[in-house]
């Protein structure tokens, strides 16, 4: 689906996969570029062997729709979905999905199954086509935003309040905070059918106000937090909509790719992601938590962050 969008472009956005501010993450290594061993891909499979089904109480297939689909983290959540016996329709949302070639041999592979969607989702009229698209198959069950900016063309993370513009805070906090919230909004009917769904939504530590503790990254930081809250408000409303909701803000921790390489120096490497093992550990959270759960700010180990 290409919709027609009324809204106004956007510089291309530098994905990035919510590091902390020792490291983020951006563009997801195509596994077929790369030997694993034996060992690594028996890691792989045992990871996700772990999920029944990517929401709990659910009977019968999810319906799956995630938003950064097409690389890091994103791509890797897809195609880990897509691999489950226990995920019927899967929707991938980018601002280019129809053209990216991951994407492109997902389709190959998984068919009909999965739909790939061109998207801003900034873009409240491009949204709505989103929502057309995921009428198609009734009920979503599963919702991972895994979309995020850090840095791109002319937008660095501040050092100091004296690099701050107000130019970059709009443009940063329009992926990062508005946007999970306008995206709930728009499959909110999709959501509200009386079965369990859940909303995941990448989140990053650095959001937490409670764990500030080396400043900087003025935008960023701020962006996160906003989310942090908006979608807990949304979680108090959806749970009065849908008492089977549940809504998680995730931190997935620091994820190696090419484009984090300037910000892992300090990071240890037992503490530095794949983006294949990032997906797993967090879609088992998604898997494990219940409407008792929602609400929570969880990082990548399962531990509840500060707010």
């Amino acid at each position: 689906m290409k919709p027609t969008s009324h809204c106004s472009p956007h510089p291309r956005e530098k994905g990035v996969e919510k590091g902390d501010e020792k490291g983020v993450s951006e563009n997801f290594r195509n596994p077929h570029r790369k030997r694993h061993s034996r060992g690594q891909r028996r890691g792989r499979m045992a990871s996700f062997e772990l999920i029944t089904s990517p929401v709990a109480g659910l009977d019968g297939p999810a319906n799956v729709l995630v938003t950064g689909a097409s690389s890091g983290i994103g791509h890797a959540l897809l195609q880990q979905l897509l691999e489950s016996p226990h995920v019927g329709r899967a929707f991938a949302v980018s601002r280019a999905a129809r053209a990216n070639v991951l994407l492109e041999t997902l389709q190959s592979l998984h068919g009909e199954r999965l739909q790939r969607l061109d998207a801003d989702i900034t873009c409240e009229a491009d949204l709505a086509h989103v929502a057309d698209a995921a009428q198609t198959a009734g009920a979503l069950h599963l919702v991972i935003n895994a979309a995020g900016v850090l840095h791109g063309d002319g937008l660095l993370p501040e050092k100091s309040i004296e690099q701050v513009r107000s130019a970059t805070l709009e443009r940063v906090f329009a992926l990062n905070a508005f946007a999970p919230l306008l995206l709930a909004k728009a499959l909110l009917p999709q959501l509200c059918r009386g079965q369990p769904a859940t909303f995941a939504s990448l989140s990053a530590r650095v959001g937490s106000i409670g764990d500030n503790h080396a400043g900087g990254w003025y935008a960023y930081r701020a962006s996160k937090a906003a989310q942090n809250q908006l979608m807990k408000t949304f979680s108090i409303e959806w749970k009065r909509r849908n008492p089977r909701s549940t809504c998680l803000l995730l931190h997935p921790g620091t994820v190696d790719t090419p484009l984090s390489a300037p910000f892992q120096s300090r990071v240890p490497a037992a503490r530095l992601f794949d983006p294949w093992r990032a997906a797993a550990q967090l879609l088992k959270i998604i898997a494990e938590s219940t409407p008792e759960d929602s609400g929570r700010f969880i990082g990548w180990d399962g531990q509840d962050i500060p707010w």
